[in-house]
């Protein structure tokens, strides 16, 4: 059996986008909902992913907004990015455009291993942000996308599973893909 591998992964957003309770939903598997700034925490989690394990760590950050200076050590040793906006805030999602560029500038890389979440929606009434929109977005930043309801632990574990893929991706051990074949 091979070892667990060691990732650290970065929960990051506007505030009250649901960073805490995507993350302790995935960690507990329970649903939070009272609202508590979080300063931040720090959660660990095995998790197995096609038959490797891993040890999280997952870094729940502070809620930013478009003039917070990033903290240096949101870029140091972290191993991919989870980036979370509301469905129902244009504002979070500006937000998030705002901290992947940060994020960028601060790790000096064109690309990191990123997943960018539209949370909250299970809030259909409330909804700004179409998921089309979400994805393009992802897209530009060569970046995987998902929606994610944390309330009705829709995606939680989805979410966590993909940024690993992702990291893996960006260390070259991605998951063989399918080969396809055509006899002509």
């Amino acid at each position: 059996m091979p070892q667990p591998k060691y990732r650290k992964i970065a929960v990051l957003g506007y505030r009250s986008v649901g960073k805490s309770s995507l993350t302790i939903q995935f960690v507990e598997g329970q649903f939070v909902d009272s609202y508590d700034p979080t300063i931040e925490n720090t959660f660990n989690k095995m998790v197995s992913v096609n038959g490797q394990d891993f040890n999280l760590q997952l870094v729940d950050t502070a809620g930013q907004d478009e003039y917070s200076i990033f903290p240096q050590s949101h870029s140091m040793d972290i191993h991919g990015y989870v980036l979370v906006y509301s469905v129902t805030s244009m504002k979070s999602f500006e937000v998030v455009q705002v901290l992947h560029d940060k994020l960028l500038d601060m790790v000096g890389k064109i690309q990191v291993p990123t997943v960018l979440v539209g949370n909250k929606k299970d809030l259909h009434l409330e909804r700004v942000i179409k998921p089309e929109e979400g994805k393009k977005l992802a897209d530009s930043w060569g970046a995987a996308f998902m929606e994610s309801s944390a309330k009705e632990n829709e995606t939680a574990v989805e979410v966590f599973k993909r940024i690993i893929l992702e990291m893996e991706k960006a260390d070259g051990n991605a998951a063989p893909e399918e080969k396809k074949c055509a006899v002509m």
